[in-house]
């Protein structure tokens, strides 16, 4: 078997609009049934099943029976971080009105990608553990000793992370900041922590998250960030350059 990869089913499969529109929907890691989706997606329900097919079959998606009912999720975290290397090279998404600039936004502030946390909160978290040593190397995100005593004690299963058979820490590149963030086991059960502890919340339009005022206190005294302060630079001209 040769080396080199065939690209062309994986693009033909994402060819289609609504089938990208599928996956976009399903990069948070979640399981939603084919109706939503196809609801979501814009297309009857006959034709979502076409496209469900098609990603499955190429490997993207995977169905989940429970009972008569149909459920679908990305095959993989692998898949979900390819997806989001793509976004670094794909042209965004049309956005239209005051909704869809909101959900863009909320996607560019937190996200989760699979099951890790994204956007300027999961980019931000990796600079200020790099900064702290809880991280070493920027191309690997190495998780430390010092690293692996904190986040044990911001309640992350952090032991059952590394004993587990995925990659213990990964720099999964973040197509809206195009900087890495944390992936891999113990960047998943940093995302589940961050959920099961109320930092942050999903919001309802799907992908997004929302900082809580809990979170928002976490981050600020633990870690230094601010992220509202951050969202506020980023509107003021040439303020990006300073930041952090």
């Amino acid at each position: 078997m040769g080396r080199d990869r065939d690209f062309t089913a994986v693009g033909r499969a994402l060819a289609v609009p609504a089938r990208s529109t599928i996956c976009n929907l399903l990069m948070d890691g979640s399981r939603r049934p084919a109706g939503e989706l196809a609801r979501l997606a814009g297309v009857s329900a006959s034709t979502a099943s076409d496209h469900l097919g098609v990603l499955v079959a190429a490997g993207l998606l995977r169905c989940h029976v429970h009972g008569r009912h149909r459920f679908y999720a990305l095959a993989g975290p692998e898949v979900g971080s390819a997806l989001e290397a793509l976004g670094l090279i794909a042209p965004p998404a049309p956005v239209s009105g005051l909704r869809g600039t909101r959900r863009a936004e909320h996607l560019a502030a937190a996200r989760f990608c699979y099951d890790h946390l994204a956007g300027a909160l999961g980019t931000a978290l990796t600079d200020a553990w790099l900064a702290a040593g809880w991280l070493a190397d920027p191309d690997a995100l190495a998780l430390t000793p010092r690293g692996a005593a904190g986040l044990r004690g911001l309640g992350v299963a952090v032991d059952a992370a590394v004993a587990g058979r995925r990659a213990t820490t990964r720099a999964c590149l973040d197509w809206t900041e195009r900087r890495p963030h944390l992936g891999g086991a113990v960047g998943a059960a940093v995302g589940t922590r961050f959920l099961d502890a109320g930092w942050v919340v999903r919001h309802r339009s799907g992908r997004g998250l929302t900082v809580t005022p809990a979170g928002e206190t976490l981050l600020r005294e633990s870690f230094g960030i601010d992220l509202a302060g951050r969202a506020a630079a980023d509107l003021v001209p040439g303020a990006a350059a300073g930041r952090v």
